[in-house]
């Protein structure tokens, strides 16, 4: 699910970890065009230096911060998955149970994923490599729906998947703009109910 376009990644020593744990903490809060190296060096207790050695450039941080927050979302909505059962309707309920989570844990700003491309997606930055960190992931989550959705309404799979994305990418999107209480919450009733429309529809085929 989609990997094509994979951008380059560090092996991490310790020194270069403690450089992506202090870049996630300052992106996520202030953003990545904010965020200077001489500041995420002083945060990790290396050299810049020591940054570039490992690293590079800014952009490569940018890849890896943005990478290893993905593992840990995927292995974080994993263990949703594998508690909610084979059945479809519950592990795509699941997803959301998942984001509800990650976002009351980890998500105080949103999808990191989505702030990221706010700032490196545009034509301003048509090159940037973790533009595809970003896209992957995206891709990856459609396509999850998209697979969950084939064993509620097989014929309809497409079109349910792309609906059920909508939902929960609005609902994250709202949940950092703090635009109203628990639109993940929300969103996943209404994905109860679209779910429950699509069994029916496809029992009556």
């Amino acid at each position: 699910m989609g990997t094509a376009g994979k951008p380059r990644r560090i092996t991490l020593t310790p020194a270069a970890r403690r450089v992506v744990e202090a870049a996630e903490r300052l992106f996520y809060e202030r953003g990545i065009h904010a965020v200077g190296v001489d500041l995420i060096a002083a945060e990790a207790g290396v050299t810049k230096k020591t940054l570039y050695d490992r690293f590079s450039s800014k952009e490569q941080i940018v890849v890896e911060y943005l990478a290893a927050r993905d593992e840990r979302w995927r292995a974080f909505l994993a263990l949703y998955l594998d508690a909610a059962g084979p059945k479809p309707t519950a592990r795509v309920l699941a997803v959301f149970d998942a984001s509800r989570a990650w976002a009351a844990e980890h998500g105080s700003k949103g999808c990191g994923m989505v702030n990221a491309h706010a700032e490196i997606g545009g034509p301003a930055h048509p090159a940037h490599p973790a533009r595809s960190v970003v896209n992957g992931q995206k891709q990856w989550m459609l396509a999850l729906f998209t697979d969950l959705a084939g064993g509620v309404a097989p014929k309809g799979a497409g079109r349910l998947g792309e609906t059920l994305m909508l939902l929960h990418e609005g609902a994250l999107v709202a949940h950092g703009l703090d635009m109203f209480a628990d639109p993940i919450g929300r969103a996943r009733e209404e994905a109860r109910a679209l779910l429950a429309a699509a069994e029916g529809s496809a029992t009556r085929r």
